[in-house]
């Protein structure tokens, strides 16, 4: 009798047959499921953090401490960073301004406010606790300081638009520049980091302009060049409400200093949450005029639009498609969930309603 012996390349190698043999053992789960729950910020794995501690900042906003994975790339100074939180079973998306220092093997910082209805915001506040692994995107954006850092530079923020400033304020790039920050909030208890960019004050590293709406009412075009009388000769990086902003471009634009304002802008448009809405298919080419208390499963199907579902109850995710935008109720709990383009977020179809208008991918 002979026997063949398969060629060297033909030999399976020993990491694999092992990891085949683990897969078959541990089927349906693969044995990186496995190494997610006791390594999950390896190297390889999809990039994650950890939650190490929660500050509070001001009574509706904290900062979170999150210990990225080893495939974390760092960051620039102004740079945004997408987080993927786990909210009572859903993954929510959200981009929030990094707020510390770019050291890519330190730990990084994100400070939220938590805003009304806000699913993520809230939690982040109120209820995230230290151990707790979050999902991470590679920093993005380009609200970020050029180089060389301008002579004179002006901040103009208002609520947690400070946020990208202060991750710029805490690089030290902007050491020996002649600085100005001009930050507005309901009251000084509400100013994100107002110890901090008092000290910094104080200590001359900047000039800082506060502006309590609760009493000095909002920021005015108007009023910058009593203000901060050159302003537009000044390279100056914007963040904050939309009507703010707006305003600032065309103030800039019409003294000609358009190209020296930086704006930045994470939420282009506003959910407003009601009771039902008109529902978008996008692929499907279907839009269906949904009341507060169907789910978007039935009221999808009775528009023509084949649905995935499964057991039509809320336990077995089968019917679970992306919200790309608008906002929908969870029939049993109450609770809101809304979204814009690029959170991430996925619903179950079968337990959710319209809270006003929304665009399912399906």
């Amino acid at each position: 009798m002979t026997t063949t012996v398969p060629p060297r390349s033909a030999r399976v190698p020993l990491r694999d047959r092992l990891l085949r043999l683990a897969g078959a053992v541990t089927t349906p789960l693969l044995p990186g499921d496995y190494l997610d729950l006791v390594a999950p910020l390896r190297a390889g794995a999809d990039l994650r953090g950890r939650i190490l501690d929660v500050r509070p900042e001001t009574p509706d906003a904290a900062t979170v401490v999150i210990r990225p994975g080893r495939g974390w790339r760092g960051h620039l100074p102004g740079q945004y960073v997408r987080l993927g939180v786990d909210v009572d079973g859903v993954r929510q998306w959200r981009a929030y301004s990094l707020t510390s220092p770019a050291a890519r093997h330190a730990p990084i910082t994100v400070t939220v406010k938590a805003i009304p209805d806000g699913v993520v915001s809230n939690h982040l506040v109120r209820r995230i606790r230290p151990g707790t692994i979050v999902q991470l995107d590679q920093a993005q954006g380009d609200f970020v300081l050029p180089r060389p850092v301008p002579d004179r530079v002006l901040f103009v923020t208002a609520g947690s638009g400070v946020t990208p400033v202060m991750g710029m304020l805490r690089s030290g790039a902007l050491a020996g520049t002649d600085v100005v920050v001009l930050h507005s909030a309901p009251t000084p208890a509400d100013v994100i980091f107002g110890p901090e960019l008092r000290g910094l004050a104080e200590r001359g590293v900047l000039r800082l302009v506060e502006r309590h709406t609760d009493t000095d009412g909002q920021v005015d075009t108007a009023d910058l060049d009593g203000l901060v009388p050159d302003h537009l000769d000044r390279q100056t990086w914007a963040c904050g409400p939309v009507g703010l902003l707006d305003a600032l471009e065309a103030h800039w634009a019409g003294g000609g200093a358009a190209d020296r304002l930086h704006t930045e802008r994470f939420r282009p448009t506003v959910i407003t949450a009601g009771e039902g809405g008109p529902v978008t298919f996008t692929r499907a080419g279907v839009t269906v005029q949904a009341d507060g208390a169907r789910a978007l499963l039935d009221a999808g199907e009775e528009a023509g639009v084949l649905m995935p579902s499964g057991c039509r109850m809320g336990i077995c995710f089968g019917c679970v498609l992306p919200l790309r935008q608008g906002a929908v109720r969870d029939l049993r709990t109450g609770e809101l969930t809304t979204a814009l383009p690029g959170d991430g977020v996925r619903i179950q179809t079968c337990v959710s309603a319209a809270a006003g208008p929304c665009d399912i991918d399906l």
